[in-house]
């Protein structure tokens, strides 16, 4: 790739990725905007494993706790917190891991177009405002097993480009009674199984060696350091803000980004 081009796709990768507000959306305008033909797999792997080193990162008390809680999850009688976590955070993972499998092929060929990541755009971001609207600033409803279910069955429709996976799971979780915080947290959470699944995916197809997966050496540790530095301090950023304020802005980006795509889309420029 282009060099600009290639900075321009780790930056977007890494700021849009946990940020309530589509990394597809983005993703789909990248080439409409800078020409840029699609980066391959390769830089789609350094991509992913960049952010998921950021969200380990950032979590890195909780992400010890899921290992931890991991491990305590397969010893008959282990009770405690980092079980209880490991436990929440599987259950929430395993909808969207088998949705995945059973649609991989529909989402893969049908779903990707400009329509559709326009339309989800737009709804899902009017449905985190009714959520939001409803969030609790204070006090939050604690994770148990059935809300992790049911924010892990929301998660599923994040299969659909455009939803956001951040956006679906905060909205689930700010309908279920969980304080802004704690939506995000709780949704950034889930992105370390999912990430880290797209992530050995991909590498599992490079080192099959499929045609076309390959990539400059250079060019991946480039992307994948710009993607981890962009989503850490994105990460970072989003913590801050939801303490102190609403979910409001990310709905009013996403209705003029859904604007954006409709208005090329029928404009054709």
């Amino acid at each position: 790739m282009d060099w600009i081009a290639l900075i321009l796709l780790a930056l977007v990768q890494g700021i849009t990725e946990f940020l309530p507000i589509s990394s597809s959306a983005h993703l789909i305008l990248f080439p409409m905007l800078f020409g840029a033909d699609d980066q391959g797999l390769g830089i789609d792997v350094a991509l992913h494993a960049g952010t998921l080193i950021a969200v380990m990162a950032y979590f890195r008390t909780e992400t010890a706790q899921l290992f931890r809680g991991g491990v305590q999850l397969v010893q008959p009688g282990a009770r405690g917190a980092d079980r209880d976590l490991a436990l929440q955070v599987a259950v929430a993972t395993v909808p969207v891991v088998i949705a995945g499998l059973l649609l991989r092929d529909l989402v893969a060929n049908e779903l990707r177009s400009v329509t559709v990541i326009a339309t989800t755009t737009i709804v899902f971001g009017l449905l985190l405002g009714v959520a939001d609207r409803r969030g609790r600033d204070e006090r939050s409803t604690p994770v148990d097993l059935r809300i992790a279910l049911l924010i892990g069955l929301a998660q599923t429709l994040a299969l659909v480009p455009g939803t956001s996976r951040s956006g679906i799971t905060i909205t689930a979780a700010l309908l279920l009674g969980l304080a802004r915080p704690e939506a995000a947290r709780f949704a950034l959470l889930l992105a370390i199984p999912t990430t880290a699944a797209a992530t050995l995916l991909g590498g599992y197809e490079i080192a099959r060696g499929s045609a076309g997966f390959a990539a400059d050496p250079l060019e991946a540790l480039v992307a994948a350091g710009l993607a981890m530095v962009s989503a850490y301090i994105a990460i970072a950023w989003l913590m801050r803000f939801v303490r102190r304020a609403s979910f409001m802005p990310f709905v009013w980006y996403r209705l003029a980004l859904g604007a954006v795509l409709f208005g090329w889309l029928w404009t054709g420029v």
